[in-house]
């Protein structure tokens, strides 16, 4: 595997336009992943950026970070190589349908790690192609580092599906679903909030003469907002070290009002983000302890 490393987070400035052209020369591009990842190392978050990004997702102020939070730091190095010419898949148009997260231990605000970024595991979905960019902060030098942060985000390109794979996970424990722990309403601008702390400036979650270019009817909310606005609802309740593992549904309309459910499992949790006034699932997903290093 061939390592690109970076001194500096990539410009999304710069990527966005190149992913623009990138989506008009890479129509009928063999669909091989590149055998490469992008490494940034003595990355530290910035407390001042932690404490907004706490604000507009809902967390308590603390000196850990939340488990969604490097996910933003590895977004850049996501985008810098799917906005590489040999890779498949024009970035615009493609759909974030999962994303699981392993916390293996709290990390701390001023921790230096490095962040690894690449993708894999190219697989077929009843709508099309789908694949996963796997972020991880690692600690330690070397050979000795540890990844004490994974992130995999699934995407779909959609298109010429194959059935081989079912897109939809239902619910297993075989309960009715409960009254709703908590409505909370999502206000017209947390896109644009979202992507100020996030850098995920897509038309889509901006304003509603954007997002209705690209068939929505106002703008939509950010998938890794809602998964994070849903974590937050468990601080106090969280062990050192879990995954948390959700699926995106239906997209949130803003502004919306929403209401989320959740429940305890043998493993830990189970939660859901419902539309306040429909059985329409926007999220499902669980929280699970897993062991911590020892």
């Amino acid at each position: 595997m061939t390592v690109k490393e970076l001194s500096a987070a990539p410009s999304l400035s710069t990527l966005y336009p190149k992913a623009v052209l990138g989506g008009l020369r890479k129509r009928g591009a063999a669909e091989v992943l590149p055998d490469s990842e992008y490494m940034r190392p003595g990355v530290v978050a910035d407390p001042a950026h932690v404490a907004e990004y706490n604000r507009v997702c809902g967390f308590r102020l603390g000196d850990e970070l939340p488990a969604t939070y490097p996910h933003v730091l590895a977004f850049p190095l996501q985008v810098a190589l799917m906005t590489e010419p040999e890779f498949p898949f024009p970035l615009l148009g493609m759909v974030h349908v999962a994303n699981r997260i392993t916390q293996r231990r709290p990390v701390r605000v001023g921790e230096e790690f490095t962040l690894r970024v690449r993708a894999e595991n190219l697989r077929p979905h009843e709508k099309g192609t789908q694949f996963d960019m796997v972020s991880e902060l690692v600690t330690g030098e070397g050979d000795a580092g540890s990844a004490v942060w994974t992130d995999v985000s699934t995407y779909l390109r959609r298109g010429g599906g194959s059935g081989g794979e079912q897109g939809e996970r239902r619910r297993s424990t075989g309960l009715a679903k409960p009254s709703a722990s908590a409505v909370w309403q999502v206000p017209s601008d947390i896109g644009r909030r979202y992507a100020e702390v996030s850098g995920d400036r897509n038309p889509i979650h901006l304003y509603s003469l954007t997002a209705r270019l690209f068939g929505f009817r106002s703008a939509i909310a950010h998938g890794m907002w809602t998964k994070a606005r849903c974590l937050a609802a468990f601080e106090g309740r969280l062990p050192q070290a879990y995954t948390v593992d959700v699926r995106f549904k239906l997209p949130v309309l803003l502004p919306a009002k929403v209401a989320f459910t959740s429940w305890s499992t043998e493993q830990g949790w189970a939660f859901e983000l419902w539309h306040a006034r429909k059985p329409k699932p926007h999220l499902e997903g669980t929280v699970v302890r897993v062991d911590s290093p020892s």
